[in-house]
């Protein structure tokens, strides 16, 4: 078993099949994050977001909060948690459980404010269940989501010369990309 394997969240027997999945392939500074995409239980976000990143939304933006041991979340054109694409989605709660490596949705507190951000849980987070929109699930490269820059805890996990996403996909990267520094 591999570490991205170890560190990737269980899916039960029999549901998301790699040969029947889709799959964003997201590149950090220190290589390529695979993510499970989760239709069966966010739709309506899972096609939005499959549409940000066809149109190149996510490429270049910055992870501007980040949290040890919590979580991960980008998605904002503003960079400082207030931006968004300018389309809010409907939530789409599941019982899907908030583990390490599990993508949800950032939202503010109206429950159907979600709009581009997103983030990705580092440990469990099992008080976020069933309060945001989970969407995908990490299946390889979370050691490189763990090697996020972290932000200041006396400032809400705000991250001051943040890493960025260089480029997400919704095809595989090339062996160049996969080994690029």
């Amino acid at each position: 078993m591999t570490n991205a394997q170890a560190s990737a969240p269980e899916t039960p027997a029999g549901q998301n099949q790699d040969k029947d999945a889709t799959f964003a392939y997201m590149q950090l500074k220190d290589g390529v994050v695979k993510i499970r995409l989760r239709p069966d239980l966010a739709p309506r976000h899972v096609a939005r977001i499959k549409e940000l990143i066809a149109k190149g939304f996510y490429n270049g933006l910055t992870f501007h909060r980040v949290i040890d041991g919590f979580m991960a979340q980008t998605g904002d054109p503003k960079g400082d948690g207030t931006g968004g694409s300018g389309q809010n989605l409907a939530a789409e709660f599941s019982s899907a459980p908030h583990l390490r490596g599990t993508v949800s949705m950032a939202r503010a507190m109206n429950p159907d404010s979600a709009d581009s951000q997103f983030f990705i849980v580092l440990a469990p987070a099992p008080h976020l269940d069933g309060q945001y929109t989970v969407w995908g699930e990490v299946v390889e490269g979370m050691n490189f989501v763990d090697s996020i820059k972290k932000g200041d805890p006396m400032d809400n996990g705000a991250v001051t010369q943040p890493d960025r996403i260089i480029k997400m996909s919704l095809t595989g990267p090339t062996a160049q990309q996969k080994n690029a520094p």
